[in-house]
């Protein structure tokens, strides 16, 4: 199983809308990636704090997409890469840093 992971880094001056993220952006992007097959599900986070009390967290917010191969990420999110990536500047300034991993354990 693969896990793309969108990460929204915590800056002092970073604007993000999680109102607008949770109801509007990732509905849509669910809907869309979720079309075909591979996809098997999203997680969206929060940060709160780092590790040590009374610290930021690292990140606002985190998004994780988990499909059956990377394949079929690409095959799902490539026809609507447009539509997804301009909705951005709705909710955030951030740039965000995306990783894809193996999952190799879950439990």
């Amino acid at each position: 199983m693969i896990k793309i992971s969108i990460l929204y880094p915590n800056t002092k001056t970073a604007r993000f809308d999680f109102d607008y993220y949770f109801n509007q952006h990732i509905p849509l992007a669910t809907k869309l990636l979720g079309e075909h097959s591979g996809y098997k599900g999203v997680s969206v986070e929060r940060g709160l704090s780092g590790a040590m009390p009374n610290t930021e967290a690292t990140y606002l917010a985190m998004c994780h997409f988990l499909f059956d191969s990377s394949e079929d990420f690409m095959a799902n999110f490539m026809p609507h890469a447009a539509l997804l990536q301009g909705d951005i500047i709705n909710y955030t300034d951030i740039m965000p840093v995306i990783q894809i991993s193996e999952v190799l354990v879950s439990s």
